[in-house]
């Protein structure tokens, strides 16, 4: 696994299990939500910085995105945070 597919991986892991949604993480992080997607997708190549904001967002340390992951399926995705109107 690669360094950035390792911290997608890891990223999206803590997001989907405190049930934070990409916008919402965007929202606390200051960025946009694709970029959320592009980290976990390992498309997007994120400074220390914007992990480190990821992180505090998150209320995590930072070194959990650098993890080896121990199971081999990826986590389930939360539903989608935007609901249309009625």
């Amino acid at each position: 696994m690669e360094h950035r597919e390792r911290i997608g991986w890891n990223l999206r892991k803590v997001r989907t299990a405190k049930r934070v949604t990409q916008e919402n993480l965007a929202v606390d992080a200051g960025v946009d939500r694709t970029t959320i997607s592009g980290i976990e997708r390992g498309d997007f190549n994120a400074s220390v910085d914007l992990l480190a904001r990821l992180a505090d967002a998150l209320t995590i340390d930072i070194s959990l995105f650098f993890e080896v992951p121990a199971e081999a399926t990826p986590p389930e995705p939360l539903k989608a945070g935007r609901k249309r109107g009625r």
